[in-house]
């Protein structure tokens, strides 16, 4: 087997496993889906730009949820928008997280809040590394000649 069918191979076996582990669901597999020709870099784009995002969020909570008098609605409307990035790339576990954060924000459970904040930061970095990973895997395909597989 040559090295562009192996890491293809490698590419099928580690999309399954992201899906399997609940790192990502079909909503990535639709994204993946508007990259062609013409965009060959769509998916690493617009991933690089929720993580640029993420980090402004994570930021805007942990500062609304360190004052003296939590507005719970605010950190709401942080932890809103962050699902909603969330869930347009795919990000399945991190959506999930996001909906246990917005029962304690509904809630006023501060403790609650911020245990789902530093849950969703481990998440974030733990599907940045495995993406990282992901995109690493479709260059050596691409530099060898071969094209990136579509996810099913």
């Amino acid at each position: 087997m040559d090295a562009v069918a192996q890491w293809r191979n490698q590419w099928f076996d580690y999309t399954q496993y992201l899906r399997r582990e609940g790192f990502l669901d079909d909503q990535f597999a639709q994204l993946k889906k508007l990259q062609d020709e013409n965009s060959p870099d769509f998916v690493v784009e617009v991933v690089s730009l929720f993580f640029q995002d993420s980090e402004k969020l994570f930021n805007n909570m942990a500062r609304a949820l360190e004052q003296n008098v939590v507005n719970f609605k605010q950190v709401d409307a942080y932890v809103h928008q962050f699902k909603g990035s969330s869930a347009w790339i795919g990000a399945f576990r991190l959506k999930n997280v996001c909906i246990n954060f917005r029962n304690f924000c509904e809630a006023q459970n501060l403790e609650g809040c911020l245990r789902c904040l530093q849950q969703l930061q481990q998440e974030s970095t733990a599907l940045k590394n495995k993406l990282e990973n992901l995109f690493r895997l479709e260059q050596q395909i691409v530099a060898a000649g071969g094209s990136i597989p579509m996810m099913e």
